[in-house]
């Protein structure tokens, strides 16, 4: 798989991503790395420590976080990108959900999409503009609530309709990464069912 110059030899491959949250709310880390030269540090650091990708986002998904808008999510993870890109060499992802976001962030150097509605969101909009930039995407598996008739089932093929999506647009399988979801639309015990399983 290419994602921006680097191939991933995702067969036989096990690559670590790291997460840069650029926002003030995130989960783990939030207010860490909003300041450009702290996450090009931080950025520094993971790469140093064998990152292959650095995943940027601008918006938290923990429970209860606060939805920011495109404007905002943009004016946060830009110039990131841009640093990141430039100062690690590394192959950057945008972790963003909104169509208007990953265009820009696409546009400023980020070489993947991360998803994590799976192209559910926005009517066809990400779908679209993935498939028209040759970008690489990963499609992660989502819920607003832990409700299923049958779990693993149910949540497969799920993850099945956000590849359907993507090969409707013409993002062809070897663009396409597949997230779980694990701690998204899930309970305690059906996350330790997923990592079991999957």
């Amino acid at each position: 798989m290419l994602i921006g110059n680097r191939k991933f030899d995702t067969k036989n491959g096990v690559y670590v991503m790291g997460i840069l949250n650029v926002t003030p709310d995130s989960f783990s880390d939030g207010g860490l790395w909003t300041e450009r030269y702290a996450a090009l540090r931080q950025a520094g650091r993971m790469a140093e420590e064998g990152a292959a990708i650095i995943d940027i986002g601008g918006e938290s998904t923990r429970p209860g976080h606060t939805p920011v808008s495109a404007e905002d999510e943009a004016a946060r993870v830009l110039p990131i990108v841009e640093a990141v890109k430039r100062e690690t060499g590394l192959p950057v992802s945008i972790d963003t959900y909104k169509a208007e976001v990953a265009r820009a962030a696409l546009e400023a150097g980020a070489d993947m999409v991360n998803d994590i509605w799976g192209l559910r969101r926005d009517g066809g909009e990400m779908a679209a503009l993935i498939a028209g930039t040759g970008a690489a995407c990963c499609l992660m598996h989502n819920k607003e609530k832990a409700e299923y008739n049958n779990f693993l089932v149910d949540m497969l093929a799920e993850t099945q309709e956000c590849v359907n999506i993507a090969r409707r647009a013409g993002i062809s399988d070897e663009k396409i990464i597949l997230d779980p979801g694990i701690g998204f639309g899930k309970t305690y015990e059906m996350n330790l069912e997923a990592m079991n399983h999957l």
